[in-house]
């Protein structure tokens, strides 16, 4: 049935959806369906459970929004009839601001609601009736639980990037969430990977799903071309990020991951005292409007660099990025994929480039086994400045690549011990000598004390 739908239908004028929302998306400029969209709408339609693997970036909002926007029609009653939950404010916000785009022509109500501010407005706006929410889980039950929402007419519930709300650990207010809601309704699961837990939550509340899957699991777009430069510490990193931007008609919006919110604000300030162009930089510590104004500053073109930690990696929606730059490499698999989905979106072409020191190429490689592939790797550029290593990044990364042979082989018992077990290994030969003054404790303390 899904493939029949799929050979059948090659435009939007196809899926019969009605003219408010035909008018909408022509204004909008979606040329034609993408393969998410040709797959599960027609099965939304029909009324079916789906569980959907797709990356952000392939059209899916979309793909789920139309069908919803076709069901639900018209503004009617006070309570709304469905339910969009994603796991960041920021995706929230973006699916909001599509229903706005694509239910522009009808007279559906809809609004978001997310936490890290205040109730208040979000409640009243509740009251005043609604159709469509969107919504982050634990606002979600907070206002349920404060008697503000009514959940009783639910027909549509959708979980989008069910693998990042498993992560943050949303899996009980998810599950407070479907006892609540009646059992009657249409149920839609979208996920980039198939995360052990989002299979065993699929299972717990998707009745017969048809699953539709665009490309193979947690592979990047084929619009992104990748690179990876081995690059040997920090300061060489941002030699190397001075040197490939300085191409400003290739390099125009540009979005810089860091690990931590540190190399964020670091990365920003370099870029602004270099002024290279306008920059911003998000993270968890930056608050919400300013997120909000920085995010809004980037797709408007108005700033050239958004450095941004994987708080925000899920909820960047712009059509024309340059480039994404995995400054550092991330630890969470998976969100490498979604990094550099921000890049070569709507089937237009992208670029991503990632810096990995020694410890980090590990990790490298397990993203690798992720995405069943080999990322292209080029050498350094000549021109490119090998800074020396601090003594202190060098003991770091010592550190973690010891972790890392710890966690593939438990009998490695790394440098640092083995270090440690020379020094006992002293004391006991001067302990069994049966003098004191000879033993390797005595040496150690004449040298200076305990190296511990």
């Amino acid at each position: 049935m899904a493939e029949e739908a799929e050979k059948e239908v090659t435009t939007f004028e196809d899926f019969k959806l009605n003219r408010q929302l035909l008018n909408a998306i022509e204004e909008a400029g979606y040329e034609k369906p993408t393969p998410i969209q040709l797959k599960a709408i027609p099965i939304i339609m029909g009324g079916h459970d789906v569980m959907g693997i797709a990356q952000t970036g392939t059209g899916k909002t979309a793909a789920f929004l139309l069908p919803i926007l076709m069901k639900v029609k018209y503004a009617q009653g006070m309570n709304p009839r469905a339910i969009i939950l994603a796991p960041t404010r920021e995706l929230a916000m973006q699916i909001e601001e599509n229903i706005t785009l694509l239910g522009k022509y009808t007279d559906i109500r809809h609004t978001v609601i997310y936490g890290g501010l205040g109730p208040k407005t979000q409640i009243e706006t509740i009251n005043k009736g609604l159709d469509i929410l969107v919504a982050t889980p634990k606002r979600l039950m907070e206002l349920y639980l404060k008697g503000e929402l009514i959940l009783k007419e639910v027909k549509t519930l959708v979980l989008d990037e069910a693998d990042k709300m498993m992560d943050m650990g949303f899996m009980p207010q998810i599950r407070q969430l479907l006892e609540v809601i009646p059992r009657k309704r249409q149920n839609l699961l979208f996920s980039a990977t198939m995360h052990p837990k989002v299979v065993e939550l699929s299972e717990e509340f998707l009745e017969f799903p048809t699953r539709i899957e665009v490309t193979p699991q947690a592979t990047p777009v084929e619009t992104v071309s990748q690179v990876l430069y081995q690059v040997p510490n920090l300061r060489t990193k941002i030699a190397m990020l001075e040197h490939i931007i300085k191409d400003k008609e290739a390099f125009n919006r540009v979005i810089i991951f860091t690990r931590s919110k540190k190399n964020a604000e670091d990365v920003a300030k370099f870029l602004e005292r270099r002024e290279y162009g306008e920059v911003r930089a998000i993270h968890g510590n930056k608050g919400q409007n300013t997120r909000i104004n920085s995010m809004e500053a980037f797709k408007g073109g108005d700033v050239r660099f958004l450095v941004a930690t994987d708080v925000a990696s899920r909820g960047i929606d712009v059509t024309m990025v340059s480039h994404v730059i995995n400054f550092d490499v991330p630890f969470v698999y998976e969100d490498y994929v979604h990094r550099i989905g921000r890049t070569g979106r709507a089937e237009n072409v992208g670029a991503a480039i990632t810096f990995a020191n020694p410890a980090e190429m590990y990790h490298i490689r397990k993203i690798e086994n992720l995405i069943r592939m080999q990322i292209p790797e080029q050498p350094m550029p000549p021109e490119v400045k090998i800074h020396d290593i601090t003594f202190d990044e060098q003991q770091a990364i010592a550190r973690d690549i010891d972790h890392q042979k710890r966690s593939e082989n438990p009998d490695f018992k790394g440098a640092f011990h083995e270090k440690k077990g020379r020094h006992k290994s002293n004391f006991e030969k001067g302990k069994k000598k049966g003098d004191p003054k000879n033993s390797g404790w005595q040496k150690t303390k004449k040298k200076g004390g305990n190296r511990r």
